[in-house]
């Protein structure tokens, strides 16, 4: 008995085999996608208590959560939208996968791969709510719930010698929470330069996979394999603190140029100038600046009576573009009344230097930087020496969030650098005083910021309002005389040979009376920020509550640079 059962099962095991793989063959090449059908929907007064406890954690978000706000205008655009969303977008990933596709042509046999269909469905996702967080930062944050249940046919074929595999994904569930920053905020349309996006927590995936004519996802343990993977790829790539930039806006158009290092200026001498006063000498004295700063000039002391001068003086610069930005030096003779002439004038690219090399200029002055306007001067004007060292802030210390190239991919950036770089060495301090709130004075409210750091002054321009007033069918502006929300958005830099350790700057918020009066200035508040924390951060941004202010509040940022 034992022997014929024997015998049996080996008969059946040489006979199911073939037959198997006959079977499995025909399948493997002649199985077709099963068609994609409409979900069905039932309103919930039909549902029975179990299943409206199973749809629980479907409910949208801004039932749940007050701080997030319903937006079914938001729903109903995608809607109407979505049929020509859908071809878009799969018009995109047909033109995105087709050269990844190609670079596997005649490689382990294979012939052609290519979509046999591709649908996104006719069900779109829909927003459970949205979120909009402020932030101290020149940005907007939006914080959407994304849930699409869809009813996609994407059918991909694979040609494999006389093999034709096709692969059908179905049934896509997907359930996200993205945090989408558009910034900076441009006065150009429409209005933001980048879309950086990037997930608070890793998404919920989950969809079928026909191979065969079955769903492979059925296969014991590769469903949890699959998840887990696609949950950990994804989070790799987009889970905050990584992100996915977006340029919408050429850099070019709405970058701010920021500091990038400075120039140390030594002005050595100058020989042989002009004789301009009536004796046979002049007063000579130099300005000089660099083009496209927009910042006051520097001066040299006026040396009298000297047509051979020697200063031996030193200045420091702020350089923000080492490429395209020109030193401008003129040098005057000074006259006690009347205006000063001028003796002559020369320019350096900052292009011709190093950075950290000392490089020594010899010019001779020239009326015109331009020869064209007179050939005919040839006059002798004498020359200047100078000595030039640019020297850039460190890379980590000016790095600053902005859009790419293209679509671009940010690590989080976790490096800091060391104490004795950030305690040590020169660097610049910018405070940039953005604005004040509820700010009351008890006679007027025209106000301006003033920054006071180691006996230097600085203050801003008076915030005036305006607001476009129809008149006679003509607009016309007229000046609103108070306001306690001004905007200032003016940036101070102060160059320091150390670090500003231990230190505090004040700043001060006034009124100032716009016509001529007793008491004409008012304070309306003041507070002391300790610079202790820029220096180790770089940078802070924040709020701060004005001293002697019943609410008012300015608004400042911060940067310490470092050479």
């Amino acid at each position: 008995m034992g022997l014929l059962s024997t015998l049996l099962g080996i008969i059946g095991f040489g006979i199911g085999i073939p037959f198997g793989l006959v079977v499995g063959f025909f399948l493997f090449i002649y199985s077709k996608p099963k068609p994609v059908k409409e979900p069905i929907t039932r309103p919930l007064y039909e549902l029975d208590s179990s299943a409206l406890l199973d749809l629980l954690p479907d409910i949208p978000l801004w039932v749940k959560c007050p701080d997030y706000e319903r937006v079914d205008w938001l729903n109903k655009f995608v809607t109407d939208m979505w049929p020509y969303l859908d071809k878009a977008v799969c018009a995109r990933i047909r033109s995105v996968t087709e050269p990844i596709f190609a670079e596997y042509i005649g490689k382990f046999q294979i012939e052609a791969i290519e979509f046999d269909n591709l649908s996104l469905g006719t069900i779109p996702p829909e927003i459970h709510g949205l979120k909009v967080s402020e932030s101290n930062e020149n940005e907007l944050v939006l914080e959407p719930a994304i849930r699409w249940a869809g009813n996609p046919n994407i059918v991909l074929v694979l040609k494999l010698l006389f093999f034709r595999i096709t692969v059908q994904l179905v049934d896509l569930q997907m359930f996200m929470a993205p945090r989408i920053t558009l910034k900076p905020l441009v006065p150009t349309l429409p209005c933001f330069a980048t879309v950086v996006v990037s997930l608070l927590d890793k998404p919920e995936v989950d969809f079928g996979m026909n191979l065969l004519g079955g769903d492979i996802m059925a296969i014991p343990g590769l469903y949890q394999f699959i998840q887990k993977t696609i949950k950990r790829q994804v989070a790799s790539l987009y889970l905050w603190p990584q992100t996915l930039e977006i340029p919408i806006l050429d850099p070019a158009t709405v970058a701010v140029r920021k500091p990038v290092g400075i120039l140390h200026v030594k002005v050595v001498r100058a020989q042989k100038l002009l004789k301009k006063d009536i004796l046979g000498t002049s007063d000579p004295y130099v300005k000089l600046n660099l083009t496209g700063d927009g910042l006051p000039e520097k001066k040299t002391t006026i040396k009298k009576r000297n047509l051979n001068p020697e200063w031996n003086e030193e200045f420091k610069l702020i350089v923000k573009d080492p490429q395209s930005q020109v030193l401008q030096l003129q040098v005057f003779d000074w006259d006690k009344v009347g205006t000063h002439d001028r003796l002559g004038m020369q320019f350096v690219p900052l292009k011709l230097l190093t950075p950290y090399e000392t490089k020594e200029f010899k010019l001779d002055l020239l009326k015109h930087t331009n020869v064209n306007i007179d050939p005919q001067d040839k006059k002798q004007r004498g020359k200047i020496v100078v000595e030039l060292t640019y020297a850039p802030f460190r890379e980590d210390s000016i790095k600053l969030d902005g859009p790419h190239d293209g679509y671009g991919r940010k690590e989080s950036g976790l490096d800091r650098p060391s104490d004795s770089e950030v305690f040590g060495g020169a660097g610049l301090l910018s405070v940039l005083v953005q604005g004040a709130e509820d700010v009351e004075g008890e006679r007027h409210s025209n106000p301006y910021a003033v920054v006071l750091f180691r006996g230097e002054k600085k203050k801003t321009k008076m915030s005036l309002l305006f607001y476009i007033k129809e008149r006679n069918t003509k607009w016309c502006f007229q000046r609103i005389k108070r306001t306690h929300d001004p905007i200032w958005n003016e940036e101070f830099q102060f160059m320091l040979e150390k670090p500003p350790l231990n230190e505090k700057i004040h700043i001060e918020v006034m009124s100032k009376r716009s016509r001529i009066s007793f008491r004409s200035k008012e304070r309306l508040g003041n507070v002391d920020i300790n610079l202790t924390d820029v220096v180790h951060n770089g940078r802070i941004n924040q709020k701060y509550h004005l001293i002697n202010s019943r609410n008012g509040v300015i608004h400042v940022e911060i940067r310490w640079t470092t050479v």
